[in-house]
């Protein structure tokens, strides 16, 4: 029965799936991205830049991901004064929220760095950027790149709020299977199978990528 159901509709959850990933991918992207110069304006010695930064974490963290979705949704368009595609609104939206946290992971990062790194790179002539640039910031990426997939990973299961705004990813695609077949628990089941093993699939690769990054580490 599961699997006569699957073979019916299963283009809905594999174009559903392809949206999920989609969504979590350009969102985690830009959300490292906005998170790095969030970061950098947080350690920034310029009071006010670290002021705006620490704020916007401060309230992005501390609001719900489903209201962020419905501001940049409705609020977006009219500030702008033009119509965005359903899709890059949320990818606008989730990659702001992402970039808040990812803003702290760097962060943590770069000062976990030695200090001598940024002396050293100075005595040879960097400013204060290229160093930032080429030294600090490479090595710290390399220590939170685990803490980073994690990101990405909660960001895959986060994304399904989008669907409350039409946005048809596998949540979305899900629903309606439970309209249009009367069943109302045997989709949730397959969409929770498919999460999982995306989620589960990611994790284990996330696990090799950090044994090799520490066998690296010690056979310097």
């Amino acid at each position: 029965m599961v699997m006569e159901f699957i073979a019916k509709y299963h283009s809905f959850f594999v174009t559903g799936t392809a949206v999920t990933l989609f969504l979590s991918f350009f969102g985690v992207i830009f959300g490292v991205v906005i998170g790095v110069i969030i970061a950098l304006m947080k350690l920034s010695k310029n009071k006010l830049i670290s002021t705006l930064a620490a704020s916007y974490i401060e309230v992005v963290r501390g609001t719900p991901l489903l209201l962020q979705l419905y501001i940049v949704y409705y609020g977006l368009p009219r500030l702008i004064g033009m119509e965005l595609p359903s899709m890059a609104l949320g990818i606008i939206a989730v990659s702001l929220n992402s970039a808040a946290y990812v803003a702290e992971i760097i962060r943590a990062g770069i000062l976990a760095i030695d200090r001598g790194q940024m002396e050293a790179a100075r005595s040879l002539g960097m400013t204060h950027a290229m160093a930032m640039r080429y030294i600090i910031i490479p090595q710290a990426f390399k220590n939170i790149l685990p803490a980073l997939g994690n990101e990405f990973i909660v960001l895959i299961k986060e994304s399904a709020i989008v669907s409350i705004v039409g946005i048809a990813d596998l949540m979305y695609k899900t629903d309606t299977l439970r309209g249009i077949t009367f069943k109302p628990f045997l989709p949730l089941v397959i969409a929770a199978a498919i999460y999982f093993v995306i989620t589960f699939t990611l994790s284990k690769l996330l696990g090799i990528v950090e044994r090799r990054l520490r066998a690296g580490d010690s056979s310097i």
